[in-house]
């Protein structure tokens, strides 16, 4: 091995571990996430009108249900992509903004989309995928 190939190898060795050790590396861990909301209950009120969001159990740490348009729902796990292994990652909905902070480590998200507002995160909310028939809104993964 010349000395050129060492100092490279060495050098990618050292790349490869700096960038697996960034806290942004982490993943939300996968949870298996099948769920009906039935519009019709009362406790999902606020999803009859464009711009309403709910609270409901399921997926990594709760999940963030959002109302963008008559026909479309997002579901957003409330799991924080920045760092996920902090106790504390965890994304609450901001009053009348439409995002979601993360208090622990300040990342802002936009609920329209999931998309990073604000760092340290770099990586979007993750989503699960959601079907509505008029009366009940499916989201599953």
């Amino acid at each position: 091995m010349t000395r050129h190939t060492k100092i490279f190898s060495t050098f990618f060795l050292f790349a490869l571990l700096i960038v697996s050790c960034t806290r942004d590396s982490s993943y939300i861990p996968y949870v298996p996430v099948n769920i009906q909301i039935n519009l019709q209950n009362p406790d999902y009120n606020s999803l009859k009108t464009v711009g309403g969001w709910v609270y409901v159990t399921g997926g990594s740490k709760g999940l963030i249900i959002y109302r963008a348009d008559v026909g479309v729902f997002k579901a957003y796990d409330r799991h924080c992509p920045y760092n996920p292994t902090d106790a504390c990652s965890k994304v609450e909905v901001e009053g009348q903004t439409l995002t979601a902070v993360d208090t622990c480590c300040g990342s802002k998200f936009q609920l329209f989309d999931g998309s990073v507002l604000k760092a340290p995160a770099t990586r979007a909310l993750q989503t699960y995928q959601t079907s509505f028939d008029g009366n009940i809104l499916s989201i599953n993964n």
